[in-house]
């Protein structure tokens, strides 16, 4: 087993095969379940579990270790990649206790049906000792479920941050020595995990300002030796600011909404705008995620289906509204041939997004020379809507 310090060890398990996460999240990389296990002088902790269908090996880690004792299993958030293995750790070791926040327990109870008497519940700010090691237990709602929480190691100045900071990417290296390869790793997750709950990433970036961290070690992904990195990065992703970026999702069944958005494209670029375009029909919508993260603008595409927007399009709305991403404006354009709602149902899907709405062109038929007109007015709107935020010279 790997060291992060002193009698502190990885013991979790690596996935390199798997390739989607809760049947919905693309996972090109692969991924991690991370558990630390700390070795104080007088009592002995696990941080976390791993997903249950690793658990064999994840026990046998736990064995080459030699730990013949386990006295407290830190549970930091109920989701079953991390808490799944609870049920056969507490038959292995039974007499370990459970630490987690009164939140968490309720939901541990209810998802693995663990009993009232193997838990200790904490507050935040509550500490723990191991010995000559302590335990601090910092609540962090909201990255990403109600419960979550974070365990500062003092003596060690590691910070065991569960979901946050974490990165989808299965490596075999226990630190991220090279920034620039776990950069889209750690994007892709930020937006695909935490871009719903900006606000609260910021707060319980703000509320860690003031410990002493050498080590961010997250549940999934290689832990941090420089965490200035990855606390900057959630900084900048969670901030307000965007940038003079347009995204196109866009889905065309017989060209003519292709055609649109390819010149809709040209249009911008020549305007001094960087636009993203993605074909909806064979998306990985992590990529999508992560381009969402910065932009100022979305522009669906999409032609007509039984009056409404074709489902692919209406899915990339569904996903944008889900992740609520920091746009400051948003536009579609698309095709239809005998009548359409698209705009109207299109606009229905996202209330979350707080955009202002620049004036959709959706022509009938192949587009005309009047309607790429119309779509170069549609650029010269988004220019100058970019030149307003102070985004675009």
């Amino acid at each position: 087993m790997r060291a992060l310090a002193d009698n502190v060890l990885s013991v979790g398990v690596i996935d390199w095969e798997l390739r989607l996460f809760d049947r919905l999240i693309p996972l090109p990389d692969g991924t991690s379940y991370n558990a630390y296990l700390v070795k104080g002088s007088e009592k002995t902790a696990l941080v976390d579990t791993v997903e249950p269908e690793r658990v064999d090996e994840f026990i046998a880690h736990l064995v080459d270790t030699g730990v013949d004792n386990i006295d407290y299993i830190v549970a930091h958030h109920a989701e079953q990649d991390h808490s799944g293995s609870l049920v056969d750790l507490l038959v292995l070791y039974p007499d370990a206790k459970v630490i987690t926040n009164p939140k968490c327990k309720s939901m541990l109870i209810d998802l693995l049906d663990l009993q009232e008497d193997q838990f200790v519940t904490v507050g935040d700010r509550e500490v723990i000792s191991l010995g000559d090691k302590s335990l601090d237990f910092i609540y962090t709602p909201w990255v990403h479920w109600p419960e979550t929480m974070c365990t500062y190691l003092k003596e060690d100045g590691i910070l065991f941050s569960c979901d946050f900071f974490g990165s989808h990417i299965a490596t075999s290296d226990l630190f991220a020595s090279d920034e620039r390869q776990i950069y889209e790793p750690a994007k892709r997750y930020y937006a695909e995990i935490m871009m719903p709950y900006k606000k609260a990433v910021l707060n319980n970036i703000e509320k860690l300002a003031g410990l002493d961290i050498s080590i961010i070690a997250p549940s999934h992904g290689p832990a941090y030796d420089n965490p200035k990195f990855i606390i900057d990065c959630y900084s900048e992703w969670a901030g307000g600011e965007v940038k003079n970026e347009v995204v196109i999702p866009y889905v065309s069944m017989h060209g003519s909404t292709q055609k649109m958005v390819e010149y809709l494209t040209d249009a911008l670029i020549d305007r001094g705008i960087s636009v993203k375009i993605f074909e909806l029909a064979e998306l990985d919508i992590g990529k999508l995620a992560i381009a969402l993260v910065d932009a100022a603008t979305i522009v669906i595409g999409s032609p007509t289906v039984l009056v409404g927007p074709h489902p692919h399009a209406a899915n990339a709305a569904f996903l944008a509204n889900l992740l609520r991403p920091k746009l400051k404006f948003a536009s579609i354009i698309g095709s239809y041939g005998w009548g359409s709602k698209m705009v109207d149902q299109l606009v229905a899907m996202v209330p979350n997004l707080k955009v202002e709405l620049i004036d959709p062109v959706v022509v009938k038929g192949a587009a005309k020379d009047e309607d790429f007109a119309k779509l170069d007015e549609l650029a010269d709107k988004i220019a100058a809507k970019h030149k307003e935020t102070g985004i675009l010279k």
